[in-house]
């Protein structure tokens, strides 16, 4: 098993600088112990002008045999010859990807002591593996290989030159070409080769998830082929599967968003979001001798929000920002509701929504009612299209005040639900909360809250935009010199109802708007 890495270079920039960032020395060739054989990594070229670094794997089939019990090509039980008479020891596959790591290690995570400017360059790189199985032809190998910005040969190898007509093998002599940093590189390969073999020689567990994802980083969450990459290097594992298509999806919203994926990723307890240091069941002393348990706001408001919505009529309604699902649960309790979409882009908070909503266990009529996705409410998504009701509550006051008009075309410019409920946290109240420092908001993660003034206004320019109308109706006790908890002019809660939903008046100025 072979696979040949070379780059060019002059007398300022020595082509040579490539054993410095694999870390092995072009003058000597040196063998590793793998699981499987040996590691043999040699330089049959070294000049300032061009330098070739080598690896050829060499295996111990009797040792594949014994360690592999069965697992990857040729293994099962009942293919005892197929176990010794195989393509292992010459084809590219998981073999290869796993001595690269093992060899290339400190190539991979782009690390250089001795020169550590290096691995940020680009170089200009020619990779050769003779003997690459590829499942899907050579076809599939640019799909996977060309949007990285690769130039692919990929020329089919024939079964046997003696008999042309036998047509070609399943595998491909490739050559990739291109300026790419020798990290990105490596990293291609370690992903690529066992997705194009799709098959591996280990078993795939749940930490299969976390090296895709390492390897991963920085091309696989934009790349075309990302769900079929997913698929082959996690085995066809359907949960595994699903769960770092998941993981992938909250980082391309990262990236689209500009954020760190810990900011995107910000699940919030309702406890803690909108009553500062109060816990649901603290216990308040009303008189002598009497207790009784106050019932927090979070509660108040979702009462508010059902109440409303059962006004409207909806039978089909979407919680965006649901969290943790607290609202889902609470709608799941009434058979109006036919169907109930949970949004967030937060995976950490719809895990545990599907955890408090039951769905594993729940039963097949409640299961057809609930859908948990996740999304960022900053980008039209065609799957929230045709609601009869949308709740925004307390969500808001989450996004940056120049991300609102993307919200807001989002949810009022393309999905047009028929109503919309919007709440957020009325900053003129945080005075009463003893635990909250003058001038704070009341949860971290909060970048903005609103006056009743301010909430208002911004509540009637976007029905204006959008062809709603609005109105205002109260939660929690209502402060005669601060209002409500929750924001509005004088009240709490905001609902918007379509007037004409086929109002085109003014999508263009809001989608420009969105845009800027």
């Amino acid at each position: 098993m072979f696979l040949a890495i070379s780059t060019t270079g002059a007398p300022e920039r020595p082509a040579t600088d490539l054993g410095h960032l694999l870390h092995k020395h072009p003058d000597n060739a040196q063998a590793f112990s793998t699981s499987y054989g040996k590691a043999h990594v040699f330089y049959p070229e070294a000049s300032a002008e061009r330098c070739t670094a080598a690896l050829l794997l060499e295996l111990d089939a009797v040792a594949l045999v014994r360690r592999g019990r069965g697992k990857g090509r040729g293994g099962a039980p009942d293919a005892a010859l197929a176990q010794y008479v195989n393509d292992r020891p010459y084809a590219a596959s998981s073999l290869l990807a796993v001595a690269l790591s093992s060899v290339f290690s400190s190539a991979m995570k782009g690390a250089c002591r001795a020169r550590p400017e290096l691995p940020a360059r680009p170089l200009p790189l020619r990779i050769e593996v003779p003997a690459l199985p590829a499942g899907g032809g050579a076809a599939l190998v640019r799909a996977l290989f060309e949007p990285l910005g690769w130039a692919v040969s990929a020329e089919p190898v024939a079964l046997d030159t003696e008999f042309p007509e036998w047509g070609d093998s399943r595998y491909v002599s490739l050559v990739l070409e291109g300026e790419q940093r020798l990290s990105d590189a490596l990293r291609h390969l370690y992903v690529l080769l066992p997705v194009l073999d799709d098959a591996k020689h280990y078993w795939v567990s749940s930490d299969e998830v976390d090296k895709l994802l390492r390897a991963g980083e920085g091309w696989l969450s934009g790349h075309p082929e990302q769900e079929l990459i997913t698929s082959r290097y996690l085995a066809r594992r359907s949960t595994l599967t699903r769960q770092a298509m998941e993981r992938l999806e909250l980082v391309r919203l990262a990236e689209t968003d500009d954020s760190a994926v810990e900011e995107i990723d910000n699940a919030v307890d309702e406890r803690t979001d909108t009553e500062p240091g109060a816990e649901p069941g603290t216990v308040a002393v009303i008189g002598a001798g009497t207790e009784e348990a106050p019932v927090p706001l979070a509660v108040r408001r979702r009462e508010a929000i059902v109440a409303a919505l059962r006004t409207t009529g909806a039978a089909r309604v979407l919680d965006l920002g649901c969290g943790q699902g607290q609202l889902v649960q609470e709608l799941l309790k009434d058979t109006r509701y036919t169907e109930i979409v949970g949004v967030d882009v937060s995976m950490r908070a719809l895990t545990v929504a599907a955890r408090r909503l039951g769905l594993d266990r729940m039963g097949e009529r409640q299961s057809d009612r609930v859908t948990l996705v996740q999304g960022s409410l900053a980008y039209t998504d065609k799957r929230l299209k045709g609601y009869d009701a949308a709740v925004l509550s307390e969500v808001v006051e989450h996004l940056d005040l120049p991300r609102l008009p993307a919200l807001e075309y989002a949810v009022f410019g393309s999905a047009r639900p028929r109503t919309v409920i919007v709440t957020t946290p009325n900053v003129e109240y945080n005075v009463r909360w003893d635990t909250l420092p003058a001038g704070h908001v009341r949860h971290g993660d909060h970048r903005f809250e609103w006056t009743r003034a301010e909430f208002r206004t911004w509540a009637g320019e976007v029905a204006e935009r959008h062809g709603y109308g609005v109105e205002f109706v109260p939660v929690g006790p209502d402060d005669p010199e601060v209002g409500p908890p929750t924001s509005c002019s004088g009240q709490s809660l905001a609902i918007f109802t379509l007037r004409d939903p086929d109002i085109k008046r003014k999508a263009g100025q809001a989608k420009g708007l969105a845009r800027a």
